[in-house]
């Protein structure tokens, strides 16, 4: 038995960041080295990663703040998954297309709280520059409506009206 298919090298799960492959077992499949954002470093069975029955290491780092059932944490979840994790629905229009989360904000929950704040009611996580990274000065709370002038597809039609009604 060799290396498995598919690397998961650099992948989040949960407070898991695989680290890099640690070996086959016969029995079990591939164990990965992952390191949980608590700093501790364990071999954790692929299946167990995938299958989200392993998330970290059981330590209470998540929970000193107080707020893993918050909105704000849910917001700071997805977006560190959808920019890290290629098995996420949506991945490709986030971390597949280069965007990053900044090294304050992944590594801390407290530290995108305090930059970012309490989440208003009915909004959700945008950055104000669609290419730009997740980081202070290009995110923001926004609504739907606010969400929907700011996508691509929104940016690039202005820009097009913009061009013909300049040339006319």
């Amino acid at each position: 038995m060799g290396r498995p298919r598919v690397d998961l090298t650099g992948t989040r799960f949960g407070s898991w960041n695989v680290i890099g492959f640690d070996r086959m077992d016969p029995r079990n499949g591939a164990f990965w080295n992952c390191k949980c954002d608590c700093g501790i470093e364990r071999s954790v069975l692929a299946v167990s990663l995938r299958l989200g029955k392993s998330t970290g290491c059981g330590c209470q780092r998540a929970k000193t703040h107080g707020m893993s059932e918050s909105r704000e944490y849910a917001s700071w979840r997805a977006m560190i998954e959808r920019c890290t994790n290629p098995h996420k629905a949506h991945y490709e229009y986030y971390g597949g297309r280069g965007i990053k989360v900044c090294d304050r904000w992944l590594q801390s929950f407290e530290a995108f709280y305090a930059d970012m704040g309490p989440r208003p009611e009915g909004t959700t996580l945008d950055r104000r520059e669609t290419d730009g990274n997740y980081e202070p000065g290009n995110c923001r709370w926004a609504t739907r409506s606010e969400q929907q002038q700011n996508t691509r597809r929104a940016i690039n039609a202005a820009n097009r009206r913009a061009q013909r009604i300049s040339a006319a």
